[in-house]
C-alpha cells in the first residue's frame, strides 16, 4: 500500500497547477492531503474520481478558505471517521481517520504557533492530541498519522537550527512533544529508512528559499510500532512544487 501525505496549501491552488497529473504519474493507493482551505462544495470531485480517486473524504474548517483535511482513496475504506470529538480540532477541520483491513490512516494538520495565543493552542492540541491517539490505539493499534506536524524534531530537519532555536516549530518543548510522541509507539518512517541531513518538506515563499533549500522538515508519516517489519519505504518528494510544502510518500507491505 502506496500513502502519500501532501500539504495542499489550498487544493484549488494545486489543482491548477499541475496537481492531478502529477497524482496520477505518482499512484499512490492513499492520498492524506491537509490544508484544503475549501469546503466539498467548492470542488469538483469528479477530477479526482477520474483521476481513479473514487472515494474521497473532506474534513472542511467551519471557517471558510481556512485549514481542513482529505482522504483519497482507489479502495472503499472500511470506515471512515471525520474529527475526533474534540471541538476545537473539529472546528477547524484537522483530522480525518480512515481504515482499510487492519491498517488505520489519518490525515492530521497540527496548528502553528504563529502568536503567542496559537502557540498556546497548538500545545493544548498537542496534549489533547496524544491522549486521543493512545486512546485510538487500543482499539487501532496499526495507526499510521500522516500529515503536516508543523515541528521539525531535531537539528537536522531544520537548515538554522541555531536561528531558529526561539520560533515557533523548533521550539524545545514542541521538539520534546514529538519525541515523546516517539516514544509513546511511533516510528519517523523517513528517519528509519534515512539519516542524511538536508531533507526538508516545506521551504517559506521568500528569499528564493526552496531554490537554495533552506527548509524545514514538518511533515511526517509517523507509523505505530506495531507496523516496523512491514515499513517497505519512506521518502520525501520534492520535485512536486503545488504548495510551499511537499509531498511525503510511505509504502507498507498489506496481508
Amino acid at each position: 500500500m502506496k500513502i502519500v501525505s501532501y500539504n495542499v496549501n489550498g487544493i484549488r491552488a494545486a489543482l491548477n497547477k499541475g496537481f492531478i497529473e502529477w497524482l496520477q504519474a505518482v499512484d499512490p493507493d492513499v492520498v492524506c492531503l491537509q490544508e484544503i482551505k475549501a469546503m466539498e462544495e467548492q470542488l469538483d470531485l469528479s477530477l479526482f474520481e477520474e483521476a481513479g480517486y473514487k472515494y474521497n473524504y473532506w474534513f472542511s474548517a467551519q471557517k471558510k478558505g481556512y485549514s481542513g483535511t482529505a482522504i483519497l482513496s482507489k479502495k472503499q475504506p472500511d470506515t471512515i471517521q471525520k474529527g475526533t470529538g474534540i471541538d476545537y480540532m473539529d472546528f477547524e477541520g484537522r483530522n480525518i481517520r480512515a481504515d482499510f483491513g487492519d491498517v488505520s490512516i489519518m490525515s492530521m494538520y497540527l496548528p502553528s504557533g504563529t502568536n503567542l495565543a496559537r502557540l498556546d493552542h497548538k500545545l493544548m492540541y498537542m496534549a489533547d492530541f496524544q491522549k486521543y491517539a493512545d486512546e485510538l490505539r487500543k482499539t487501532h493499534p496499526n495507526l499510521i498519522v500522516l500529515g503536516d506536524y508543523n515541528i521539525c524534531h531535531e537539528a537536522i530537519d531544520i537548515h538554522d537550527p541555531v536561528r531558529n532555536k526561539n520560533v515557533s516549530g523548533f521550539l524545545p518543548v514542541e521538539r520534546e512533544w514529538i519525541g515523546d510522541f516517539m516514544g509513546s509507539g511511533f516510528i519517523d518512517s523517513f528517519r528509519h529508512f534515512n539519516k542524511e541531513p538536508d531533507n526538508y518538506t516545506w521551504w517559506s515563499y521568500r528569499a528564493n528559499a526552496r531554490n537554495n533549500n533552506k527548509g524545514w522538515r514538518l511533515d511526517y508519516a509517523m507509523v505505530a510500532e506495531p507496523l516496523r517489519d512491514r515499513l517497505k519505504r519512506s521518502v520525501i518528494l520534492s520535485e512536486a512544487k503545488h504548495s510551499d510544502h511537499c509531498p511525503i510518500l510511505v509504502e507498507i507491505d498489506t496481508p
